[in-house]
């Protein structure tokens, strides 16, 4: 049996209104929206960031960029996830967008060396060595153990035709980080321009110890055996076999381009004169991407 309430109320339906009194002026529904406390922000913001970090470090550096921007959103007031952000835009060439990125971190932090080193790579690759030289002196004199940033101060300065200087920071770097098959091959590239060939061969042999695919090492020793009688033959099987893997080696613009001195790129073209070498030439030719494509960033 219905309640008495419920029966009384579907046998008069149109009187419901009357039996309750006036009916209360309508209001309109107010949404409710969560406001996330600035701990969970935080929290947010790091998770973000490390996620970012992870992407960096397998080579994603456009997906890494767009986590960083939302890292800088929750967390606009941390040089950390500005400095991160820059180092993901200047991995995928937004050389704009990583200074802006930068200048934002050193007002948070001015005395933080990874800004100082990320600022020095742009204008290395602005074509501003002098000022590389100047940013990254600055921040080594605060984190004086970075290996990478000595390796940037070691091609700025061959860039300023200093390769005594270029030596002593790459061998810096190679010395605080284990494995660094770059420094080593770029103090054989010193060394060959200053006629210490030997010294130049000892430095590319070691890099391919460590890393034995790598093209530039390879094909720099080809060039350093070339230039006697017992090495040549080596030489032309660790040439076509450096062009394999990288055929951009044939050109000499992108030589230059790895900061190759006149005098390696000058032997490095006799040897690729040589008539056992035609095809590995001839292939690397047609497999060859051209020097190095100027950075084209989109307008804003």
């Amino acid at each position: 049996m219905a309640p008495r309430w419920l029966a009384s109320l579907t046998a008069a339906p149109f009187t419901f209104s009357v039996a309750l009194g006036p009916v209360p002026p309508a209001f309109a529904l107010v949404p409710y929206a969560y406001v996330p406390q600035s701990t969970e922000l935080e929290a947010a913001g790091l998770g973000i960031a490390q996620a970012a970090s992870r992407l960096l470090r397998l080579g994603q550096a456009e997906d890494a960029a767009r986590l960083a921007a939302l890292t800088v959103q929750l967390l606009p007031a941390d040089p950390r996830g500005w400095v991160l952000l820059a180092e993901a835009q200047l991995r995928s060439n937004q050389s704009k967008k990583a200074s802006a990125s930068l200048a934002r971190a050193k007002q948070l932090d001015p005395r933080n060396p990874g800004i100082w080193f990320a600022e020095g790579s742009l204008a290395l690759r602005g074509g501003e060595p002098q000022q590389a030289v100047g940013l990254l002196e600055q921040g080594l004199r605060l984190d004086g153990r970075n290996a990478g940033a000595h390796f940037d101060l070691g091609n700025a300065q061959l860039l300023l035709d200093n390769p005594q200087g270029a030596l002593q920071a790459f061998e810096r770097a190679s010395g605080l980080r284990k494995g660094f098959w770059e420094a080593i091959n770029n103090q054989g590239l010193v060394l060959y321009e200053l006629g210490r060939r030997g010294e130049a061969i000892d430095r590319w042999r070691h890099a391919l110890q460590i890393n034995a695919k790598a093209a530039e090492p390879m094909l720099a020793l080809a060039v350093g055996l070339a230039a006697t009688p017992p090495g040549q033959s080596e030489a032309r099987q660790l040439a076509s076999e450096a062009l394999a893997i990288e055929p951009n080696y044939v050109l000499d613009a992108y030589q230059k381009e790895q900061l190759w001195g006149p005098r390696l790129r000058a032997s490095a073209k006799t040897l690729l004169s040589h008539p056992d070498l035609k095809g590995a030439v001839d292939r690397a030719n047609a497999n060859a991407s051209g020097s190095m494509e100027t950075e084209e960033e989109p307008s804003s």
